[in-house]
């Protein structure tokens, strides 16, 4: 995978602000799972739609 392609980045950074909101939906800190998800990717996400509910 080539790592210097922006389009890497930009997607990175949309997988980010997907989670803050999807974490957001679940009553979780936006900004922290977006802090998150910026070293995680996508096993932040996988993270927030298995380990937490919608409840409070």
């Amino acid at each position: 995978m080539d790592y210097s392609n922006p389009e890497y980045f930009v997607g990175w950074g949309t997988l980010a602000l997907i989670n803050a909101g999807l974490a957001q939906s679940k009553n979780r800190s936006g900004l922290i799972w977006f802090l998150i998800s910026l070293p995680l990717g996508p096993f932040a996400t996988l993270l927030l739609v298995t380990l937490f509910s919608g409840r409070a």
